[in-house]
């Protein structure tokens, strides 16, 4: 059996970073990072406090409020967050051992989501940022004006545990090129990837106060999203966490932009061969075990082909190996938390009740006894109506529903609260392309999964609202401004 990896060097486990600097936390709680792997203790951390938060708030006030950034040009905040991408590429080795230990995740996926999507995501923000006009002068029938994008304020970056590194290039990055102060706060799940983060944003020497890195827990956190002096809450989660941030900061209005799960339907045409359709079908289904929010965990397949695409995905299902995240032999390590291994123990017993039945997986390794695994999961016989096909399980279950014709596919890909990510397979690009707009959803990927991440990303209804990545990413963090140069509608 591989060994564990040791703990790569991290900087500040008994100290925060707050206000651009290491700092003792002003509470003494510190707490076990478990690895998910085998249960083991691999460190313990200084926990933030609700003091700690209210110190980051108000140096990201005086540093927004008082400071340079948001008055330099956007080649000037380019640059300082060119240093900080090279700074992040130098760690990519230590974050990646890092997020094995934190949240399990196998050093493949994490070269892909890191190494390639995160630089990627990154680096092209950073150079589309010289391209946006931040000022335009337009004429039109009442006079000339000034049409400013200025940036929003000091802006809270709620991260999640299954991608803290990769949304630095889609939250934190373009937030602070648009000229926003940042308080990051990644998932309590994350302490050990969120030091090695912070440690490369004080060598990329931002001015003083206008970034802190806080892996809270929910108490803090909901303090951060109550607070008057933050303006923006960007966040990446659940719909139920996103409802409550909203409630919360009703009160001010603050800016929301809220990128969150999916039920992300699949549909398999009757011209689509099997043979180009399972290899980005079975990873966009199972990756990271199924802890993405674009996960593929409902396959439309229509009567006539079903029993062929189950067997077919039941023989895929059966050949991932799930084990120990550092042991390069195996396809997938563990869910992240316990909480995330017993709920999808629940939605797998719930859809048996309901009637369904597994074709693949549904089981806790019998090998592994220690950790927070469970096989990837086929259920068929089920319905669009049962819980495990309308709710996000953020697990390694994935649903088959037969459709009868194409309309049918449609309307049940459409039955859904969630909107965020969607897929068609077909030989027929003209077919795929019609498929593809009247699904509603943030994004439709065709004979392939997932999402662009350099173009806007995010959800409609309940996957939420606002957009990631590409121009709109970076100008989701600005408000529109107008300067009447002259005319105005009184003269009119």
């Amino acid at each position: 059996m591989a060994d564990r990896p040791s703990l790569p060097q991290i900087p500040g486990l008994d100290q925060l970073f707050i206000a651009g600097r290491w700092q003792a936390p002003s509470g003494d709680q510190m707490v076990p990072v478990i690895c998910p792997a085998d249960e083991a203790v691999v460190a313990m951390v200084a926990d933030p406090t609700i003091a700690d938060a209210d110190k980051a708030v108000a140096a990201a006030r005086q540093a927004f409020d008082e400071g340079p950034w948001p008055r330099l040009t956007v080649q000037q905040r380019a640059a300082v967050c060119s240093r900080l991408a090279d700074a992040l590429e130098a760690r990519l080795e230590r974050l990646n051992i890092a997020w094995m230990l934190e949240a399990g995740a196998p050093r493949a996926h994490s070269e892909m989501i890191n190494n390639g999507a995160g630089r990627m995501v990154w680096r092209y923000a950073i150079e589309k940022a010289g391209e946006l006009a931040f000022e335009e002068r337009r004429v039109g029938p009442l006079g000339e004006t000034l049409v400013l994008r200025e940036p929003l304020g000091t802006v809270l970056a709620v991260l999640t545990y299954n991608g803290p590194i990769v949304l630095m290039g889609m939250k934190v990055i373009p937030a602070l090129l648009a000229g926003c102060a940042v308080i990051i706060k990644p998932a309590p799940e994350s302490p050990l990837t969120s030091r090695i983060i912070a440690e490369a944003i004080a060598e990329a020497d931002f001015p003083p106060g206008l970034i802190s890195v806080l892996a809270a827990g929910t108490t803090v956190t909901q303090h951060l999203v109550e607070h008057g002096g933050v303006d923006m809450i960007a966040l990446t989660g659940g719909t139920a966490i996103a409802i409550d941030v909203v409630r919360r900061s009703a009160g001010r209005l603050a800016r929301t932009a809220l990128e969150l799960g999916g039920k992300s339907p699949a549909i398999i045409a009757d011209d689509a061969p099997l043979e180009s359709v399972l290899p980005t079908l079975v990873g966009g289904a199972t990756g990271f075990l199924g802890q993405v929010c674009v996960c593929l965990s409902r396959v439309l397949v229509s009567e006539k082909r079903h029993d062929e695409v189950v067997q077919a995905m039941a023989d895929e299902y059966a050949k991932i190996r799930v084990g120990l995240p550092w042991d390069e032999s195996v396809d997938r390590g563990p869910l992240a938390v316990e909480r995330a291994r017993d709920r999808v123990e629940r939605a797998v017993a719930g859809a048996l009740r309901q009637g369904a039945s597994i074709a693949a997986g549904g089981r806790r390794p019998a090998q592994l006894q220690r950790g927070w695994y469970y096989e990837p999961t086929l259920l068929v016989g089920t319905d669009n109506k049962m819980e495990v096909c309308q709710e996000e399980i953020f697990g390694p279950v994935t649903a088959v529903i037969p459709y009868r014709d194409m309309d049918d596919a449609i309307s049940i890909a459409n039955d859904s609260k969630y909107g965020l990510a969607a897929s068609i397979y077909s030989a027929d690009a003209e077919l795929a392309l019609r498929v593809a707009r009247r699904l509603r959803s943030g994004g439709v990927a065709i004979n392939s999964a997932g999402v662009s991440l350099t173009e806007p990303f995010g959800g409609v209804k309940q996957s939420g609202w606002g957009r990631e990545c590409g121009a709109e990413g970076i100008l989701e963090f600005t408000d529109t401004k107008q300067i009447l140069l002259s005319g105005s509608y009184v003269d009119a």
